[in-house]
């Protein structure tokens, strides 16, 4: 017997009627009824097909035969408890160890990667005797209370929410909107210091600050849920990881939604980091099971014996069960079978330039970050301001969705377009959805009158950004206060300013009152980079 069929009127009735009103949809004003899927594909009530660049969870595709056929043979055979002996649960260990560090070798299934890293704080309690977690500005860590109050995307949303005393919340290490920028000259070792500060003055408070929750920061520029700009991934980590492991605590890194081949160059993305970086305790989830639920953690035996000598026997009665662990399988399977992390670098790459190319050409595209196929596409009103573009980003996915694209806008103001869809997502894929974002894109800015600043060729075939005669004077004026004070710029020779016209013109856009206050010298220099190459010619 098969569920009856809704028209999707009565669908949306039934479902205000009987689920929880915090349970929201994609596209709220017009929600999609999905009744089928496959690969890179969704398709409504009516048969109409959609691109899916929302759906990291479907990792591999939509209804892979292989994972369905794993599932339902398994299913046949037997699905329960994990308290009994099964081989699929420790053929599944054993796989998913072999993609790690050797030192991260025992295993704990879950549901969800809300029980993951649930279960990843636990962990981290026991074994140094202390609730104090340091997270990252903006993170996202799951649903249960235990997350919610170490994630600052949730707890900043909660009417009169108070932050726990044992919550330390960190600066992002964000290149874009952060107090330590491009302009700067060592942004890692200042976010570094940032977290070092954050430790002292809490032991000071008395506080034992013994666990680092970080936000698993993603490739070079795109940290996962609230898609911030952060420092090349190699800078990031290493210095706050021993300033933790330092004070005794350990380093959690979140791959629920990273992990599993979508950076493209690594199959986890701590692995960025290089071989000489380990975390102490990983948690996995979303592309584990396919969309199946099913999640895991993965620690260290020494942490593992801590929480067994807590006294606490731990079960989990779905966890690793039977038709879990043969859906696993079966997903590591295609993945290596169909070189899925290879087409994530492949593809990723290819979307990533397709979308540098949308930045030059239009003004309302702030910045591109990202790496294989998890990217973003912040959008701004203005590039010096750095006003975000909220209104214009749900303008776009839904326009996206009337154009059968399904994509998704996040970040703390809703303005970063977010592609994250299955790692089957194809070239040709890549430039459908651009080609259609470049028309809304040119629509949207018509609309508001937003143009890109028009440019000039010199004879020899560089560009010269051409700006208006009172900019210029107030420019020149600048210029005035600033020569009468020893310049560093002084120094350089002409064809070091030649050289340095060659990337002026994301210097000085990303120029703000603040950065030029931080670092005056840098940006006198900066300044007479920005007059060269406009005037220097004439």
């Amino acid at each position: 017997m098969t569920a009856e069929t809704f028209r999707k009127e009565k669908t949306i009735d039934l479902r205000k009627k009987h689920i929880g009103p915090s349970c929201k949809v994609f596209f709220s004003h017009d929600p999609i009824k999905i009744v089928r899927a496959k690969g890179q594909y969704m398709y409504d009530e009516n048969g109409e097909r959609y691109l899916d660049c929302i759906n990291n969870v479907a990792h591999v595709g939509h209804s892979h035969p292989m994972v369905v056929k794993a599932g339902a043979e398994q299913m046949e055979l037997l699905n329960t408890n994990s308290r009994f002996l099964h081989d699929n649960l420790v053929q599944y260990a054993q796989r998913l160890q072999a993609t790690l560090p050797e030192k991260l070798s025992v295993c704990y299934f879950v549901n969800s990667g809300s029980e993951a890293n649930d279960l990843a704080l636990r962990l981290a309690w026991e074994y140094t005797g202390h609730e104090d977690v340091i997270t990252l500005d903006n993170a996202y860590h799951g649903h249960v209370s235990s997350l919610i109050n170490i994630s600052p995307y949730k707890f900043h949303q909660l009417a009169n929410a108070e932050q726990s005393k044992s919550v330390h919340v960190a600066q992002s290490p964000d290149l874009y909107r952060g107090s330590y920028r491009q302009d700067h000259p060592d942004p890692a070792t200042a976010y570094a210091d940032d977290v070092n500060n954050l430790i002292q003055k809490a032991h000071e408070k008395g506080h034992k600050v013994q666990n680092i929750f970080f936000f698993n920061i993603l490739a070079e520029k795109l940290q996962q849920c609230v898609c911030v700009r952060v420092l090349p991934y190699h800078c990031t980590v290493p210095l706050p990881h021993r300033h933790v492991h330092q004070a005794g605590g350990l380093f959690i890194a979140d791959e629920v939604q990273v992990g599993f081949g979508r950076v493209g160059t690594h199959f986890w993305a701590f692995q960025l980091q290089g071989e000489d970086f380990v975390p102490d305790i990983v948690t996995m989830g979303k592309p584990i099971g396919n969309g199946h639920p099913m999640s895991c953690v993965v620690t260290t035996r020494e942490v593992a014996e801590a929480f067994k000598n807590s006294g606490m026997e731990y079960f989990n009665t779905f966890g690793g069960n039977p038709v879990s662990c043969a859906i696993g399988l079966a997903v590591l399977d295609v993945i290596e079978k169909e070189d899925l992390q290879g087409n994530a670098l492949r593809v990723g790459g290819y979307l990533t330039r397709l979308l540098e190319q949308q930045k030059e050409k239009h003004p309302l595209v702030g910045d591109i970050r990202g790496r294989g196929l998890f990217v973003g596409a912040e959008l701004v009103r203005d590039r010096v301001k750095l006003t975000p573009a909220t209104a214009e980003a749900q303008d776009i996915i839904y326009k996206l969705k009337e154009q059968h694209i399904l994509l998704s806008a996040d970040g703390p103001h809703r303005n970063v377009l977010k592609f994250k869809p299955p790692m089957c997502f194809s070239e040709e894929d890549a430039d459908m959805v651009v080609e259609k974002i470049d028309l809304i894109l040119t629509d949207i800015e018509k609309a508001l009158g937003l143009q890109m600043p028009s440019t000039v060729h010199t004879e020899n075939g560089s560009r010269k950004r051409n700006v208006s005669l009172a900019q210029f004077i107030q420019a020149l004026q600048w210029g005035k206060k600033v020569f009468s004070q020893p310049p560093i710029v002084q120094v350089l020779s002409l064809k070091k300013m030649r050289e340095a016209c060659n990337f002026h013109h994301r210097y000085t856009s990303t120029m703000t009152d603040e950065m030029r206050k931080r670092n005056p010298e840098n940006h006198i220099v900066g300044f007479f980079i920005y007059l060269f190459a406009n005037y220097g010619g004439k």
